[in-house]
C-alpha cells in the first residue's frame, strides 16, 4: 500500500524541506512548489479587489498538512488553513492511529441542494400539495432549462417537496416549496438561487398566493456523508494508558456531550476546527457548512453530539461522525485564490462526494485526537508548547533567542505575554554576563580557536575522492574551558548559537554537539571533570561555513592549552574530523582541516588525505549570502549517497567535471585569475544543481549576486539551505545590499589568511 500520505518527522523540517519532501513524493508540481515558497500563490490586494467590496488588503492564514489519512482505502495529505497552532499536530496523531487500523471509511449521498420558495397567501385545502405536485415535471423541466450544461453533466433538479406552515396568530400559513438539485461538483449556491427565481412566476401560478423569498438552505441534510472507523484496543495504549482506559475514556467523554447541550457545543467545535480549515484551504464556504452541521446537531429537537463512539464486541473502539456536508471542486470560486488550485492538486483534483468524504474523515480524526487528551492527560498538557510560540512571537522574541524563550516558558508554566518579554530580557542578560565572564576568565583557563571556511569548489565530490578547494575566512570559533568547582557535569553556553545547558557526560546524548563533546572529552581522558566550556562564534550556525568543524578544533585547542596536553596540529585535526563523522555521517576531513590550520588548501580525501597550501596574494572580496534555512549536512550527504547507488556512472561523471574545475581553479587562484575563478565558480554551481543540492532560496540569491556584479557565485557547503559565495573584487557592498534589499543576511569576508578575530 502507498505511504505517500506518511511522512515521519514532518513537523521538524523547514517550509523549505517539507516542499521539497512533497515534491519528491510527486504530491506537488515544481510550479506548485516554487509558487508555495515565494509565496506567489498569495491574493494580491488588487485581485482581492474584484472579490469583495472596500478592500484594504488581505489577511493571510497558515496552510498546513493533515498527514497520514487513508480513506476508502486511498491515501491523502489533507490541506488545512488554520492559526490554532494544536489543530495540524492533533489531527495527523489521531489519522496515524487511525492508518494503522485500516484506515477510514466513508459514504456519501448525491450532492443535493434545497432552494426553498416561500408562498403565503395560497389557496388553502387539502388539495393545494397535490395539485403542485401534479406540475412536478414542469416545475423540473424549466428550472433545469436555465443550466443544460448541469443537466448534461448528469446533475439538475430532480424533484420537488411541499411543506406547509399552519397560520399562527402572529403570522399567516406559508407553503414552502423545496425544489431539490443535484449540482454535482460545484457548490451550486448562485445555480440553486437562479432556478428559485426561474419558477417562482408558475409556483404563483399554481398555487395563486404570493411568493418572497427565494434562495437555498443550508441545512444540506440531503447530501450527507458518513465516516466511521474502529481502531484496535492495544492501538490506543499510551503515555501510562492502557488501551482499555483510553477506550472508555473517550466512550465516557462522548456520551457526556450526547447528553449535555453546553458540552456537545464544545464538542462539535472540535470536529468544525479540522472541517472549517480543509474548507477554507480548498475554497468552499465554511460558513454554510458551519451552519449546516449545527442545524443537524439539533433536529431531533435537543442539540447534540454530532460523533458517536463505542465499544464493538471485540473490545475495540469504534466511532462515527454523520453530518451534512456540500462542497464544490469547479466554478468560480476555485479559481478566485491560487491557493485554492494547489489545494485541489495536493489532494489529487478529488470530486465534490470524494472531497466531502474527505473533509468528514477529518473531522472524526480531530474528534478522536480531542476526546483522547481529554481523557488521559487533558487537552491543556498538549496545547502549551504550542501556545508558548505564539506567545513568544507576539512578545517579538528575536530568532536567535526564539526556542529558548519557548522553553523556558513551558517549564515557567505562565505562558503570557508579559513573562515572555521577561524571559527575553533575562536571556539577553545571560548573554552579556557571558562575554563578560570570557573577559574575566581566569589565567588557568584555556583558550582555543577554530576557523570558520568556505568551500570554493568540490562539494560532494569530495567525499568521494575527488579534490576540494577551501579558504578559512575572517570569522572564527573561540574557546574558553575551566574546571568548575564543588560542581559536576558540562556546562556549555555558546550565546551567539543559543545555547546554554548543562551536560551530562554520562548521559545519551541529545544532539550532535553533545555526541562531539562527549567524544573529544573521551578520547583526551577528560570525561570525569566537571568543566565551563564557553564559547564564542563568529560562524552562523549550519550554514555551510564550518562552524561545527570551528567549534570541535577550538574546544580541543582549548583543553590542550587548560591541561597541558601539548597535541601536534595533526592530533587536533584527527580527534576533530571524529568529531565532524558522528556530526555528518560522511564528512571529508575538508572543514576540520581548515578549521585547524587555518590556511588555504586543496584538499583530497584519503589515509592520510592530501592537503596542499595554496598560495593567494592581496585580499580578494567574497560576500557570504545566508538562506533562510539552515543547511542540512547530514541530510544533504545522504540524498547524494542515495542517488549515487542509484546511477553511479552519472555520478562519478559529474563528481570528475567538478573535480577537473576544482584543480583548475586552485591555478588561477594562485595566478591571481579572478575572472577564470570566477567562471569556475558558476560552472560547479551548475553542477551541484544537477546533484539536487540547491535550493529556490540558493538559487536566488546567486542570481542577485550575478546581476550585481560578481564575476562567479555558487553555494558553498552541503546545500539544502545554508549560504552561496560571490566574488566580488570591484563593489562587494552593491551585492550586499541587493541580497538585504531581497530580505537575506549578507557580509564581506576575504579570501586569502583570515584576520584575527577579536
Amino acid at each position: 500500500m502507498s505511504s505517500r500520505s506518511r511522512i515521519p518527522g514532518f513537523y521538524k523540517h523547514s517550509v523549505e524541506d517539507r516542499l521539497r519532501m512533497l515534491l519528491e513524493r510527486e504530491l506537488i508540481s515544481r510550479e506548485d512548489h516554487d509558487a508555495l515558497l515565494t509565496v506567489r500563490n498569495a491574493l494580491e490586494p488588487e485581485e482581492a479587489d474584484r472579490l469583495i467590496e472596500n478592500v484594504i488588503g488581505v489577511h493571510a492564514l497558515p496552510l498546513g498538512l493533515g498527514l497520514n489519512f487513508l480513506v476508502n482505502g486511498k491515501e491523502y495529505v489533507v490541506p488545512m488553513a488554520v492559526e490554532e497552532p494544536s489543530i495540524l499536530a492533533a489531527v495527523s496523531s489521531a489519522a496515524k492511529t487511525v492508518h494503522a487500523s485500516g484506515g477510514f471509511r466513508c459514504r456519501s449521498m448525491d450532492p443535493m441542494l434545497i432552494g426553498q420558495i416561500q408562498v403565503v397567501g395560497a389557496e388553502s385545502g387539502p388539495s393545494l400539495k397535490e395539485s403542485v405536485l401534479e406540475h412536478r415535471d414542469q416545475i423540473l423541466d424549466l428550472a433545469n432549462s436555465l443550466h443544460p450544461n448541469m443537466v448534461a453533466r448528469g446533475g439538475g433538479a430532480r424533484d420537488i417537496e411541499i411543506h406547509v406552515h399552519p397560520a399562527t396568530s402572529s403570522r399567516p400559513e406559508m407553503l414552502i416549496v423545496h425544489l431539490l438539485v443535484d449540482t454535482r461538483d460545484a457548490m451550486g449556491a448562485n445555480l440553486v438561487n437562479s432556478m428559485c427565481e426561474e419558477v417562482a412566476p408558475l409556483i404563483e401560478q399554481l398555487t395563486g398566493g404570493q411568493v418572497f423569498l427565494r434562495i437555498l438552505s443550508n441545512l444540506t441534510d440531503r447530501a450527507m456523508v458518513t465516516a466511521e472507523a474502529r481502531i484496535p484496543v492495544e492501538r490506543l495504549a499510551g503515555n501510562g494508558y492502557s488501551g482499555e482506559e483510553v477506550r472508555d475514556g473517550i466512550i465516557l467523554a462522548n456520551q457526556f456531550a450526547e447528553v449535555d447541550r453546553h458540552r456537545a457545543a464544545t464538542h462539535n467545535k472540535g470536529i468544525m476546527n479540522g472541517i472549517d480549515a480543509v474548507a477554507l484551504a480548498t475554497g468552499n464556504d465554511w460558513r454554510a457548512i458551519e451552519a449546516g452541521a449545527h442545524a443537524y446537531a439539533s433536529m431531533q429537537g435537543r442539540y447534540r453530539s454530532l460523533t458517536r463512539w463505542w465499544k464493538t464486541e471485540d473490545g475495540s473502539l469504534a466511532g462515527a461522525l454523520e453530518l451534512p456536508l456540500k462542497v464544490g471542486t469547479v466554478g468560480g470560486q476555485m479559481a478566485s485564490n491560487p491557493t485554492y488550485g494547489i489545494a485541489h492538486r495536493l489532494l489529487g483534483k478529488p470530486g465534490a462526494r470524494e472531497l466531502a468524504e474527505i473533509m468528514a474523515a477529518v473531522g472524526l480524526a480531530q474528534n478522536l485526537g480531542a476526546l483522547r487528551a481529554l481523557s488521559t492527560d487533558g487537552i491543556q498538557r498538549g496545547h502549551m508548547a504550542l501556545h508558548a510560540r505564539s506567545v513568544a512571537v507576539a512578545a517579538g522574541a528575536p530568532v536567535a533567542l526564539f526556542e529558548r524563550v519557548v522553553d523556558r516558558l513551558v517549564r515557567d508554566g505562565n505562558i503570557k505575554i508579559w513573562r515572555a518579554k521577561e524571559i527575553v530580557e533575562e536571556v539577553r542578560a545571560e548573554g552579556a554576563n557571558h562575554e563578560r565572564a570570557q573577559e574575566q576568565a581566569p589565567a588557568s583557563a584555556g583558550r582555543g580557536r577554530g576557523h570558520g571556511k568556505i568551500i570554493l569548489l568540490g562539494e560532494h565530490a569530495v567525499v568521494y575522492g575527488r579534490h576540494a578547494l577551501a579558504v578559512p575566512v575572517d570569522m572564527a570559533m573561540q574557546a574558553i574551558v575551566d574546571e568548575r568547582k564543588n560542581a559536576r557535569g558540562i556546562e556549555i553556553l555558546i550565546p551567539q548559537w543559543d545555547v546554554s545547558d548543562i551536560m551530562d557526560v554520562g548521559a545519551t546524548p541529545r544532539n550532535s554537539l553533545e555526541h562531539s563533546l562527549q567524544l573529544i572529552l573521551r578520547e583526551l581522558g577528560l570525561a570525569e571533570r566537571a568543566l565551563s566550556v564557553h564559547l564564542r562564534s563568529g560562524v552562523p550556525r549550519a550554514m555551510g561555513l564550518g562552524g561545527s568543524a570551528a567549534l570541535a578544533v577550538a574546544i580541543i585547542r582549548a583543553l590542550d592549552a587548560r591541561f597541558e596536553l601539548e597535541l601536534t596540529d595533526e592530533q587536533v585535526n584527527g580527534l576533530a574530523y571524529q568529531a565532524e563523522q558522528h556530526a555528518h555521517g560522511r564528512a571529508s576531513g575538508i572543514d576540520n582541516s581548515v578549521a585547524t590550520y587555518g590556511r588555504p588548501i586543496l584538499f583530497q580525501r584519503g589515509e592520510p588525505p592530501m592537503i596542499r597550501d595554496v598560495t593567494i596574494g592581496a585580499a580578494t572580496p567574497v560576500v557570504v549570502g545566508l538562506s533562510r534555512h539552515e543547511g542540512l549536512t547530514a541530510a544533504m550527504v545522504s540524498r547524494v549517497a542515495k542517488g549515487y547507488a542509484q546511477t553511479p556512472k552519472a555520478y562519478d561523471r559529474l563528481f570528475d567535471e567538478i573535480d577537473v574545475l576544482t584543480l583548475h581553479a586552485a591555478e588561477v587562484l594562485e595566478a591571481g585569475n579572478l575572472a577564470d575563478l570566477g567562471r569556475c565558480m558558476n560552472l560547479c554551481h551548475g553542477l551541484l544543481n544537477a546533484l539536487q543540492v540547491s535550493t529556490h532560496e540558493l538559487e536566488e540569491l546567486v542570481e542577485i549576486a550575478r546581476n550585481n556584479g560578481a564575476l562567479g557565485a555558487k553555494l558553498t557547503g552541503a546545500g539544502g539551505g545554508g549560504a552561496i559565495i560571490a566574488l566580488a573584487p570591484e563593489d562587494p557592498q552593491r551585492i550586499v545590499m541587493a541580497m538585504r534589499a531581497a530580505r537575506y543576511r549578507a557580509f564581506i569576508t576575504h579570501l586569502g589568511q583570515p584576520e584575527p578575530v577579536e
